[in-house]
C-alpha cells in the first residue's frame, strides 16, 4: 500500500486539472499538501482537501518568480517542518506556427515551464539533501519528446524536462532524491479544443495521476519517463545506436556510406551519462589505432 502518511507534498499548477487531481490523490493517502496556483481554484482545492479531513494550504506564487517561489517554500517548511515531494505541474500554452510567434511568447512558455519548475526544485533542494530524502516530478509532453505543430515554445520547454531530470538525478541519488518525468495526455483546459470530444471523456487526469503517486512514492523509481493516459501507463527511453567507427579519412561521404550502421538500432543501449557517452567514443577510436586507454 502507498502511503505518504507525515510526507509533505508540493503540487503547482494544482487549480484545476491535472494539478487538482496530484493534490487530491496525495491529500487522500495521508500527504499534508501546498496547493499552489496563480488563480482562486488554489483555495478551492485545498478547501476541499481540508473538508475531506485531509491537511492542505494554499499558496498563490507564479512559479516563474524566484522570490515568490522561495517565499512558497520557506512557508511551507516553517509551517510543517519538511518538504519530501514536489510536483511540476504549472503550465501555459502560446501556440502558433513558429514563423508567426512572438519571442516573447516563446520566452514566457519557457519561463513557466522551465524556469518555473528550476525554481521549484532548486528551492527545495536543499531541504531535500538535508533530508536524506526527496522525490520529484516534472511534467513534460509528447510534444517536447515527439514534436506538434504550432508548439515550438511548449515543445523546446517540455523536453528541457528531460535534460534537467537526467543531471537532478545524477546530483541527487547520494541524497535519495528521486527525480522522474511525467508525459501526460488528458484532457483539461489546455487541451479542451485540441482534441475530439469522445477522446476527451477518456482522458480524464484521474486516470494518470495513479502513475505520478506511484513516481513520488518511496520505492519510485529515478530518471524514468513515464508517459500516461486513459490508464495507459508506457515508458519513454532515449538509447544510443552502437554506431560505426569511419576508418581512414572522415568526410561528409563517408558518414553517408555507413548511415546504414550508424542507425542500426540493434544493439542500440541506455548511457549512464554524457561521459559514458565520450569513454564509448574514445576507447573504440583507441581500440582503432592500436592505442591502450586507462579507463
Amino acid at each position: 500500500m502507498i502511503d505518504f502518511t507525515d510526507r509533505v507534498a508540493i503540487v503547482t499548477g494544482a487549480g484545476a486539472g491535472l494539478g487538482r487531481s496530484h493534490a487530491l490523490g496525495l491529500a487522500a493517502r495521508g500527504a499534508r499538501v501546498v496547493v499552489n496556483d496563480m488563480g482562486a481554484g488554489a483555495d478551492d482545492v485545498a478547501a476541499e482537501i481540508e473538508a475531506a479531513g485531509g491537511r492542505a494550504w494554499a499558496h498563490r506564487a507564479d512559479v516563474s518568480d524566484t522570490e515568490a517561489v522561495a517565499d512558497m517554500i520557506a512557508q511551507a517548511h516553517a509551517k510543517w517542518g519538511r518538504i519530501d515531494i514536489l510536483i511540476n505541474n504549472a503550465g501555459i500554452l502560446r501556440d502558433k506556427t513558429f514563423a508567426k510567434m512572438d519571442m516573447a511568447d516563446f520566452r514566457k512558455v519557457v519561463d513557466v515551464h522551465l524556469i518555473g519548475s528550476a525554481n521549484c526544485c532548486h528551492a527545495v533542494w536543499p531541504i531535500m539533501r538535508n533530508q536524506g530524502y526527496g522525490r520529484i516530478v516534472l511534467t513534460a509532453s509528447g510534444s517536447g519528446l515527439y514534436g506538434n505543430f504550432g508548439q515550438a515554445n511548449y515543445g523546446a520547454a517540455k523536453a528541457a524536462m528531460v535534460g534537467l531530470m537526467n543531471v537532478l538525478h545524477l546530483e541527487g541519488a547520494r541524497d535519495d532524491i528521486r527525480i522522474n518525468t511525467l508525459a501526460p495526455t488528458a484532457a483539461t483546459a489546455m487541451t479542451e479544443g485540441l482534441l475530439p470530444q469522445a477522446a476527451l471523456a477518456l482522458l480524464a487526469p484521474e486516470t494518470i495521476t495513479p502513475g505520478v503517486l506511484y513516481l513520488a512514492s518511496e520505492n519510485g523509481p529515478s530518471r524514468t519517463i513515464l508517459s500516461a493516459g486513459g490508464g495507459t501507463f508506457a515508458v519513454t527511453q532515449i538509447r544510443e545506436t552502437q554506431g560505426t567507427l569511419i576508418k581512414g579519412e572522415i568526410t561528409p561521404e563517408a558518414v553517408e556510406a555507413a548511415w546504414n550502421d550508424i542507425t542500426d538500432n540493434t544493439e542500440a543501449q541506455d548511457l549512464e551519462n554524457a561521459f559514458a557517452q565520450t569513454r564509448k567514443y574514445a576507447l573504440r577510436a583507441a581500440q582503432a589505432e592500436g592505442i591502450t586507454l586507462d579507463w
